[in-house]
């Protein structure tokens, strides 16, 4: 599912609310996410998972084509953990 499309979902699952109302609330929920995981911050949504921040230290990799070492500088990515809630829906438990 894109955004696009969880936008449309959320619009017809509620047809109180206006789809640019929705767009608007699903655009600052992904940016206070972004926001957060920017300053270091964790995100945690009861049921569904937990986003925080890992960071990764420099090493030296290999360019697969002419198997010279290069070094990869050190970088933080985000880092998803799902809850059980949602575990135990994705194995068929819930």
């Amino acid at each position: 599912m894109i955004k696009s499309e969880l936008i449309q979902q959320i619009a017809e699952d509620n047809p109180h609310l206006y789809q640019r109302d929705v767009e608007r609330i699903v655009s600052t929920l992904f940016e206070e996410i972004t926001a957060a995981l920017a300053r270091g911050d964790r995100v945690e949504l009861r049921g569904f998972g937990a986003f925080s921040v890992k960071k990764r230290d420099a090493r030296m990799g290999r360019n697969p084509r002419t198997g010279a070492a290069v070094p990869v500088p050190a970088k933080t990515v985000p880092f998803f953990k799902a809850g059980k809630e949602l575990r135990e829906r994705m194995n068929g438990k819930g």
